[in-house]
């Protein structure tokens, strides 16, 4: 690597595994090598900033360290730049001597069922977008004058969206919620969230602090069904080998007890209930869902048994999946980009030369935010170790990204744009009188805060 003076990467999206990707750059490379990150949004920090409950403020602290990245002389911050919009794959290639691909996984997927396209059946995604003050989702309109709910799944995001929907307008005041999501919020006639698992309480994906934070609002009460809560011997066996199924299945016994209807929402968790068809006309009225158990195999399946849940809403929560980048190969069976520890391949199998890919478009939405580090760490591994192996033979890129955007007249966010950005909604909090922050999440607020007159 003696040689690898000035070496020029791209990275393109600035979440936990891009800016992981960049400082595993700046750390292995000792600092010969210049690293851009790249990503649409006038904002860094991707899902840490987006996607974590606002609400989780020891988690959003994240962005902290990962800010220090930012700052560093060898990394450059480009927002406001597009994959496919601003600037292609091959110009990407032109103008740098390797890419990688951090762009997560973006999309909920779909349940597959009767009804999903009725208005008031929305991604969850979409929900979280809206009340983390995503640009994207500020003008996305829900239906909070239903008084019931179905959240289906029960992992995490899941049980973030349901305690966003079970707590008080007054309760988010101190985060960072947009003010037009807190009026929106503050408005809601909620009153009942169903929560449903295909499979049973020892099969939940939700940590186990994550269900106890449930069993504390002070707005809501919680309940399981006791019989939800019997274990088949499969399910016995794992509680008895798994530290994190003990730990879940504590907590939910707790809240087997009939509610005492003293608090004005209630959480009402069911396991064992596969949505069947969402029912209505013009908008959501109703899902029916099926009673469901474990074969021999251990398979989920149906019981024929039915039941329909009067909600106005349905949240689907089943996981995410990431979507094709133009011209990088793609597997859409598992929505990942093909890759040998990071090295993208083609459909043949053969590495495809100077392009990467690191976190959930890598390996699948799995692993929490620390787990992008050690991922990008393996992918810039063999990315360096592929340019040292080529560098007597490769050709310098001669193009500048800077040039090329701006003879685009591309306005691009500088990591001192999103500072003032920063500063803007650090002075919008304390002019509101609330907490630390509050986002400016619609597009020609951020746009005007990153080029302030």
């Amino acid at each position: 690597m003696s040689r690898m003076v000035n070496t020029r990467v791209a990275v393109i999206g600035s979440g936990p595994a891009g800016l992981y990707a960049a400082e595993a750059l700046v750390k292995q490379a000792d600092g010969r090598v210049l690293v851009d990150v790249l990503d649409r949004l006038p904002t860094p920090y991707g899902l840490v900033r987006y996607g974590v409950a606002p609400d989780h403020k020891s988690i959003k602290s994240i962005a902290r360290y990962l800010q220090k990245v930012l700052e560093h002389p060898a990394v450059r911050f480009f927002g406001c730049v597009e994959l496919g919009r601003d600037v292609t794959r091959e110009e990407l290639l032109d103008c740098y001597d390797a890419v990688i691909y951090s762009t997560g996984a973006m999309v909920d997927r779909h349940l597959g069922i009767p009804g999903e396209g009725l208005p008031g059946s929305v991604a969850a995604t979409d929900f979280v977008n809206w009340y983390c003050g995503h640009p994207d989702a500020a003008d996305h309109a829900f239906d909070l004058s239903v008084e019931e709910v179905a959240v289906i799944g029960v992992g995490n995001v899941a049980v973030d969206v349901v305690r966003i929907l079970a707590k008080t307008s007054d309760e988010l005041r101190d985060t960072d919620v947009p003010e037009h999501v807190i009026e929106a919020l503050s408005a809601s006639r909620v009153r009942r969230i169903h929560l449903l698992g295909r499979r049973g309480p020892a099969q939940a994906k939700f940590t186990t602090k994550e269900a106890r934070e449930l069993g504390e609002l002070g707005n809501a009460e919680i309940h399981v069904r006791p019989e939800d809560m019997e274990l088949d011997p499969a399910s016995a066996e794992l509680a008895e080998s798994d530290r994190h199924v003990r730990g879940n299945l504590k907590v939910l016994r707790d809240w087997t007890e009939p509610p005492a209807g003293v608090k004005p929402r209630l959480i009402d968790v069911r396991f064992w209930r596969a949505p069947a068809e969402i029912l209505g006309v013009d908008r959501v009225e109703g899902l029916r869902v099926e009673r469901t158990a474990l074969d021999a195999d251990g398979r989920v399946r149906g019981t024929g048994e039915h039941e329909t849940l009067p909600v106005g809403m349905v949240l689907r929560s089943v996981g995410y999946q990431s979507v094709p980048l133009t011209g990088v190969p793609f597997d859409e069976r598992s929505y990942v980009v093909p890759n040998e520890g990071g090295r993208i391949v083609d459909p043949a199998g053969a590495r495809v030369p100077r392009e990467y890919v690191a976190g959930w478009i890598k390996r699948g939405p799995t692993g929490v935010v620390g787990t992008n580090k050690s991922d990008a760490a393996e992918t810039v591994a063999h990315l360096l170790a592929d340019l040292a192996e080529t560098d007597a033979v490769r050709q310098r890129p001669e193009r500048r990204i800077e040039d090329l955007l701006e003879s685009r007249a591309c306005r691009v966010v500088t990591y001192t744009d999103w500072l003032n950005l920063d500063t803007a909604e650090i002075d919008l909090a304390r002019s509101l009188g609330r907490g630390e922050r509050v986002k400016l999440g619609r597009w020609d607020a951020m746009r005007a805060a990153c080029h302030p007159r």
